[in-house]
């Protein structure tokens, strides 16, 4: 069950644990790892779901795959072994990481306040992920469907990015951007 920790403009959650994996290596390794998860290799700033796993794009050589926690250390003793004699890097940062879910109609508006990405429906759809700052803080998100949208960063930040959203999802802070 998700915690609320603010209700306005948009409703601001801390969605249930997922277990957080950074996978870092070339394609073959990408396909290797992910093919045994269920899952394609995404393109650049992508997100992909399957089966209740996601893997989303980070960078050329590194792709961050979300797990329900239960599945956390079966998938890393499975991918060691598979991964094993590859050059690679695998990390669990589930413990490093916070999540925030904007659940409402103008989850766009607000969180274009602070992030420097057009996310104007047609330009910021589902299925797209993006890495950059909300204020001073680094994050990558995406959107689930035309209602919601998911940020992902650091947890020693969360909460100052937990006050910045809830901020900019206070009653009368509306702009209009894309009503």
């Amino acid at each position: 069950m998700s915690e609320v920790l603010f209700n306005s403009l948009v409703r601001i959650t801390a969605p249930p644990p997922r277990a957080l994996l950074v996978l870092r290596g070339d394609a073959a390794v990408q396909n290797l790892a992910l093919g045994a998860l269920g899952l394609t290799v995404p393109g650049q700033r992508r997100i992909v779901a399957a089966g209740g796993r996601m893997a989303g794009w980070m960078a050329p050589d590194e792709v961050l795959i979300l797990l329900p926690p239960e599945q956390l250390a079966p998938a890393l003793a499975d991918l060691r072994a598979l991964l094993e004699g590859q050059h690679h890097l695998l990390a669990d940062i589930s413990d490093s990481r916070a999540l925030f879910r904007l659940e409402g109609r103008r989850w766009r508006e607000v969180l274009a306040k602070a992030v420097p990405v057009d996310l104007a429906p047609g330009r910021f759809e589902p299925g797209e992920l993006r890495r950059s700052h909300a204020g001073q803080v680094a994050v990558a998100f995406w959107a689930e469907g035309a209602d919601a949208a998911m940020l992902i960063c650091m947890r020693s930040v969360a909460g100052y990015l937990r006050e910045l959203l809830a901020t900019l999802a206070r009653p009368g802070s509306e702009v209009g951007l894309f009503d």
